[in-house]
């Protein structure tokens, strides 16, 4: 089938969607009528290690696109010198069904991810956001650190890891990429000065202290995927007021969302919102400029249709 249709690299992916325009897609993804199923989640067990996950992502907007990504979140390949996250996306003409083309899931996942980030902090974060924090050095890092620039003012960088070797050798790379950033070692004293906090661990253990905001701040929760993971405290979901991608997935799977609701510290109810509703108008996002706002991005096969869609246009 690759000698059919095109393979469209990772390359390719970085060089043609740049972050305006994604984030702009993303947009009008939620705010359209594109219909998006629950992801299918599969946790695979793995012999001495942690168990890998398989999702299988569909989305389509009837009679024009279809699209399916398949990914693998492998937490043992760290120790292998790989990323964690591997997959692939097919897109399919809606007409037809006919294979359009195949893409690389994994640089069309961290992309679309940090763009629906940016999106939500285009209605969260305060419009004069200035520091940006990063926590975690992966393959999220420089992409929710390019995003966010994308969408407010920033104009200093800080990045934490719990290895500081590691956040020190991703600042150097960044640095190649343009990007100045500056390594920390104390997380809490970083937290309290940021304006966007961003985090993209595979934590299981809570990261952002609630008693560590200030009131302005936003807080972009990307990774700890699963409900036993965790990047974010009972006492920050309680101060902040919280949005998500979805509703669904967010209830179903992110942890900060899941475990703040077995603990009491949220209820359904009081997520304001998902990108659904900021995208078609029917919350406006943040409030006041010293709201504490959170959210909580779990990925949904919307914004990686939207990206796919966005890719063809570019390359023809």
């Amino acid at each position: 089938m690759t000698d059919q249709i095109p393979y469209l690299s990772a390359e390719t992916i970085d060089r043609q969607l740049d972050y305006k325009s994604l984030v702009a897609s993303l947009r009008d993804a939620f705010a359209g009528s594109w219909t998006v199923p629950v992801r299918h989640h599969h946790g695979i067990p793995m012999p001495g290690e942690a168990d890998q996950t398989l999702l299988l992502m569909p989305a389509w907007d009837a009679g024009k696109s279809v699209g399916i990504k398949i990914v693998t979140i492998t937490p043992g390949n760290g120790a292998r010198n790989l990323p964690a996250v591997q997959g692939i996306y097919l897109l399919l003409d809606g007409l037809t069904g006919a294979p359009k083309a195949l893409m690389d899931g994994k640089c069309l996942t961290v992309r679309r991810t940090a763009a629906a980030s940016a999106l939500a902090a285009s209605y969260a974060a305060r419009k004069d956001a200035a520091t940006h924090l990063m926590i975690g050095a992966g393959a999220l890092s420089q992409p929710l650190i390019e995003a966010h620039r994308a969408v407010r003012p920033i104009t200093r960088n800080l990045l934490w890891a719990r290895d500081f070797a590691k956040a020190e050798a991703q600042v150097k790379r960044l640095a190649t990429a343009g990007i100045e950033v500056e390594p920390v070692r104390d997380l809490e004293a970083a937290v309290k000065k940021a304006d966007i906090i961003s985090t993209g661990t595979l934590s299981h253990d809570p990261l952002v202290k609630g008693l560590w905001l200030k009131p302005g701040q936003h807080l972009d929760l990307v990774g700890a995927f699963l409900p036993e993971m965790r990047e974010s405290d009972d006492e920050a979901v309680r101060r902040a007021t919280v949005f998500v991608d979805t509703r669904e997935g967010a209830l179903k799977e992110a942890g900060d969302i899941v475990q703040a609701i077995k603990s009491g510290a949220l209820t359904a109810d009081r997520i304001s919102a998902d990108l659904f509703d900021l995208a078609r108008g029917v919350h406006k996002g943040r409030k006041s400029e010293d709201e504490i706002t959170l959210f909580k991005s779990v990925g949904t096969a919307i914004e990686d249709l939207a990206a796919a869609r966005l890719l063809m246009e570019r390359v023809g």
